[in-house]
């Protein structure tokens, strides 16, 4: 009883930060003629409200592409023609036709703000409890610690509840979905990350690893036998979950490939803001969009991103163990995030998931990578006026994960799960006082840029200067974290207390 009382507890300091930051201005507030993503959202529902099923992504009279055009699975639009009735009956100009375009008012942000934190509370939030009280290891203290932290950090709040999206939905979804698979329920698992797919196409960063984890069970299980019969019902599983999904387009093949086309817009271009991965990085010393044609830079982004989570899936295939999983996860998405063709800043959320899913076990580079992630998006944070949020939500999770966690204390080689490495690369450095500096450097660099991004003018020739630095010092960490991850993967688990995790 203890237990949940703490974890309710939790719960209601996560629900109040979470509306604490919707307090604040959000995606091209008073910004036309596009406005935001704040009104991307409020037109899909707009659309899906007032036009029949057929229309909601092709481009018609009623519906201009051009202007915040539907780019999200079905799921997305059904969510938001929920959300596009209970408008309606609400207040009607919220999603009239055409009238309702840029619509701005403090209830009807009252009403988008409720709407992602019900979503919050409904899909994610719950799932967060059950993964950090059943299937984390440690004392109560521990769980709930790690509860905490999972519950208030900060880059999925300052993009859900700030910046306005709902990525809360997808990745709930996709956290249901290795809670399954963590007590072994296969099919159930495949119908959650179904659910996530169908809700955000991005979930494909995590689509590799689940598929080589259940077919590596099947595997294990015998194909000739009860993995057969495992690998039939989840292939029938996630079979009728698309189905289900995808019903009102199937019937028309034109249908069928107009979402999909609206889903995967390849025209976009290899990256577009500055967002911390290869591609961008790279581009500051060689200009890759100038010097390479719009199919090789698709081809070769499409190359290394197979090349790069290759091996974490092959390792999860041949030993398809729960830990195994987790971290196939993280370097699948992080992998995708670095070299994958057109990355928004905002994708490092989908890596930001399987990093918090370690926050009990490895602490250290878990709480170091969140707070890089968020970094990351400092430039998107500003330009939506949102730094006060990002200051206060970086810092108290900062405070209360190194007060928790105490991930500084757990720095040794054995506890990074680099004991198997110790000799080949450290062995005549001290580890632990190494990677303790590198953390504080890291953080106090990360303090001055922010601080210079807001109180300094870059050159005229250089408008971009800061965004480019915050962008390449993140990438840095991000390919290090990459490297990291891909070590441990292949390492002998760490600790006795991991092998229970093994199986």
């Amino acid at each position: 009883m203890q237990t949940w009382c703490l974890a309710g507890i939790c719960v209601l300091l996560g629900v109040v930060v979470r509306w604490g930051v919707s307090l604040n201005s959000y995606s091209g507030a008073e910004k036309p003629p596009m406005f935001g993503d704040y009104e991307a959202q409020r037109h899909w529902q707009e659309i899906t409200y007032n036009l029949p099923v057929r229309e909601w992504y092709f481009n018609t009279s009623d519906n201009d592409l051009s202007y915040w055009g539907l780019d999200y699975p079905p799921l997305s639009a059904y969510h938001s023609l929920i959300c596009g009735c209970i408008a309606q009956i609400i207040n009607l100009e919220w999603v009239q036709l055409h009238k309702s375009r840029g619509f701005e008012s403090t209830t009807h942000k009252l009403f988008m703000r409720t709407t992602v934190l019900v979503a919050d509370i409904l899909i994610y939030i719950p799932a967060i409890v059950i993964y950090c009280l059943w299937l984390n290891d440690g004392t109560v203290k521990r769980k709930i610690s790690t509860l905490l932290c999972f519950l208030i950090y900060p880059g999925l709040l300052l993009i859900d509840c700030g910046h306005f999206q709902y990525n809360c939905v997808s990745l709930g979804f996709a956290l249901w979905a290795v809670l399954a698979l963590g007590q072994g329920q296969y099919a159930l698992g495949s119908m959650a990350f179904s659910l996530a797919l169908n809700y955000k196409q991005m979930e494909l960063y995590h689509a590799l690893p689940f598929f080589c984890y259940l077919l590596g069970k099947c595997v294990e299980m015998g194909l000739m036998g009860q993995g057969l019969l495992v690998l039939l019902r989840v292939a029938v599983t996630v079979l009728v979950t698309f189905a289900f999904c995808w019903l009102p387009f199937l019937s028309d093949p034109a249908q069928t490939l107009q979402v999909l086309r609206r889903i995967f817009p390849v025209a976009r271009g290899l990256f577009e803001d500055k967002v911390a991965n290869t591609w961008c990085s790279l581009n500051i010393f060689i200009k890759i969009r100038s010097i390479l044609s719009s199919d090789f830079q698709l081809y070769l982004s499409v190359a290394c991103t197979f090349l790069a989570v290759l091996p974490s899936c092959i390792r999860l295939l041949m030993k398809p163990t729960f830990w195994q999983f987790k971290l196939a996860l993280v370097n699948s998405s992080l992998g995708f995030f670095l070299f994958s063709y057109q990355v928004h800043e905002k994708s490092i959320l989908l890596v930001s998931l399987p990093v918090c899913l370690f926050l009990n076990d490895l602490p250290l580079m878990s709480v170091w990578f969140l707070q890089v992630s968020t970094f990351s998006m400092l430039p998107l944070f500003l330009k939506d006026g949102l730094l006060v949020p990002y200051v206060v939500t970086s810092l108290a999770f900062l405070f209360f994960s190194i007060s928790l966690l105490s991930p500084l204390e757990h720095c040794s080689e054995e506890e990074l799960a680099l004991r198997a490495y110790h000799k080949l690369l450290f062995s005549k450095m001290d580890l632990a006082w190494i990677v303790k500096w590198k953390f504080y450097f890291s953080i106090l660099s990360m303090a001055c840029l922010s601080i210079a991004s807001v109180t300094l003018s870059p050159p005229t020739h250089l408008p971009d200067l800061f965004p480019v630095i915050v962008s390449t010092f993140s990438f840095l960490h991000f390919l290090g974290t990459f490297l990291y991850f891909n070590i441990v993967q292949f390492s002998a688990l760490p600790s006795k207390k991991r092998q229970k995790k093994n199986k």
